[in-house]
């Protein structure tokens, strides 16, 4: 592959897309905060290490820096920080945010490296700890057509599918878009599994049944089966959908737009966080209606 590509954030899915991106022929450097995650890839896929963003981003040159981070603040921190990329990003350099970041922030980004002559797209994903893994991630881009062309092959190698949604910040409201289905559906699926259970009926046959209607979707198919067997690993950290959907509301203030569904949904969420559940998988919102109803 001729371009040289840097990765930031070796998390529960950057791992696996590094790794992914290595095994499809990429020359692949790494930068993680914890520098224990970035030697132990190395060792397994013989990538790069660097210790700092500034010195991944002088390694990499006019290449490509992909940053998968937790949230909003990291991503600032990776990018503009004491030893961030800006201290040693070039002319032609290209960064792609794959994290879920705040819209208004992508754009911040995308202006502040314009004026050093670097490019900015932001990519988030969908598809989870499963998705990454399986180089099977659904990927919304937003930015200018050369910029997207020219990462298109790091997308292939990482994920199923990618679209060009719109300019810059708008990978990041298509983001929004989805984690207000994935949320409101997680929410439901757990609602209604418990109801099947307190009629009588049995759950698992009905999620089976549900699953050839209308009601089908790989939420019921995949979480569904997760919040009968109570495997509550983190694929996807609860805490992390609630930052998503707390972003998304803040996103729909700002649009002028009222979304009560979401709103209502959302306090789900943060019941589950305020439990102590945070770093259980999304499914485990399937613990709130429950404790809710024994309390009742």
């Amino acid at each position: 592959m001729s371009e040289t590509i840097g990765f930031a954030g070796l998390g529960l899915m950057g791992a696996h897309m590094a790794r992914n991106l290595v095994e499809a022929g990429f020359d692949v450097t790494v930068y993680n905060r914890t520098r224990e995650r970035a030697d132990a890839l190395a060792q397994s896929c013989g990538c790069g290490v660097a210790a700092t963003p500034a010195e991944l981003a002088s390694r990499i040159g006019p290449g490509i820096i992909i940053v998968c981070v937790l949230d909003t603040p990291a991503l600032e921190e990776i990018v503009e920080g004491v030893d961030g990329l800006m201290s040693g990003l070039v002319d032609g350099s290209l960064v792609v945010d794959m994290g879920t970041s705040r819209v208004e922030t992508t754009r911040r980004l995308a202006g502040l490296l314009a004026e050093h002559g670097a490019a900015f797209a932001d990519a988030p994903v969908s598809g989870g700890e499963v998705g990454a893994r399986e180089a099977a991630l659904t990927i919304m881009a937003g930015g200018v057509g050369p910029d997207l062309s020219r990462v298109a092959p790091c997308f292939e190698a990482m994920g199923r599918s990618w679209t060009h949604v719109g300019p810059v910040g708008a990978g990041q409201v298509a983001k929004a878009a989805n984690q207000v289905i994935v949320g409101l559906t997680l929410a439901a699926v757990a609602e209604a599994l418990l109801l099947a259970e307190a009629g009588g009926a049995d759950p698992a046959k009905t999620r089976e049944a549900l699953l050839g209607g209308f009601a089908g979707s790989r939420i019921l198919e995949l979480h569904g089966q997760r919040m009968l067997d109570k495997a509550f690993e983190p694929g996807g950290r609860a805490r992390t959908q609630l930052k998503d959907l707390d972003q998304t509301l803040e996103l729909a203030e700002q649009s002028g737009i009222t979304l009560p569904l979401l709103a209502a949904g959302t306090e789900m969420w943060r019941e589950m966080v305020a439990r102590g559940w945070g770093d259980l998988d999304q499914s485990g919102i399937a613990k709130v209606p429950r404790a809710l109803s024994e309390e009742n």
